[in-house]
């Protein structure tokens, strides 16, 4: 799963959800929509406006968790112990 971690580099530039939107130029709800997690897809210009608007990386906006994927095929889930 990708996590998005806008708000954490948001708390890191002091800068409110309000002003990043209007920077990047998208709406403050296709923006809590991006930083809760529900969006299902990320325009590479959405990207770079957001990395421009925060001077970050890609990697300190999103990061891969994969215990939070589901399972992939070939991988076992743990043993239960009972």
């Amino acid at each position: 799963m990708i996590v998005v971690n806008v708000d954490v580099m948001l708390a890191r530039r002091k800068m409110t959800s309000g002003e990043l939107a209007e920077k990047v130029g998208i709406s403050p709800s296709n923006l809590s929509i991006l930083k809760t997690g529900k969006a299902k897809a990320v325009r590479l210009s959405t990207l770079d406006a957001l990395c421009r608007a925060l001077d970050c990386q890609p990697g300190d906006l999103l990061q891969y968790n994969p215990d939070a994927s589901e399972q992939s095929p070939g991988k076992h889930a743990p043993a239960s112990s009972g």
